[in-house]
């Protein structure tokens, strides 16, 4: 049942839900009662798999760029996806961040990000920061051990 709440609130937290996943993964990391692999795997998955959503919602919304009511002009939709495509796709290094990493992901399905880098980019982002949440539960960045 752990896993399955972790999974849950990691994928929630990827989402425009306001919720937090690193509170309940220390809880369950300080528990001792788990993987340690295992909890960082399902906080991982879940957490991209919500990041997903949100690339999905942006590659629909993209749908409707010439619809009247949309804030963008097609012309001006067209240049800004060339240059994301340039250099923009490492700003998902930041999806990991809180207030700024969902609207990042979103933002990756309008600019029609290729689905396997959204998820390679993602996953290294949100599993480095689950990572580095265990690693100072643990102390392992002070002590030097691991």
């Amino acid at each position: 049942m752990a896993y399955l709440s972790l999974f849950i609130a990691a994928f929630a937290a990827a989402t425009f839900f306001p919720f937090q996943s690193e509170a309940l993964l220390v809880g369950l990391l300080v528990a001792d009662t788990y993987s340690i692999v295992g909890l960082l795997l399902v906080a991982t998955v879940g957490n991209v798999l919500g990041s997903v959503v949100n690339w999905y919602l942006g590659l629909y919304i993209e749908r409707f760029r010439y619809r009247k009511w949309f804030p963008f002009k097609p012309a001006s939709l067209e240049k800004a996806q060339v240059h994301y495509h340039r250099w923009g796709h490492w700003s998902l290094l930041m999806s990991w961040a809180p207030f700024i990493g969902d609207p990042l992901t979103l933002i990756a399905g309008i600019m029609r990000e290729p689905f396997w880098r959204f998820v390679a980019i993602v996953t290294l982002a949100k599993g480095g920061r689950y990572l580095i949440t265990a690693m100072l539960t643990f102390g392992w960045l002070n002590s030097g051990s691991a």
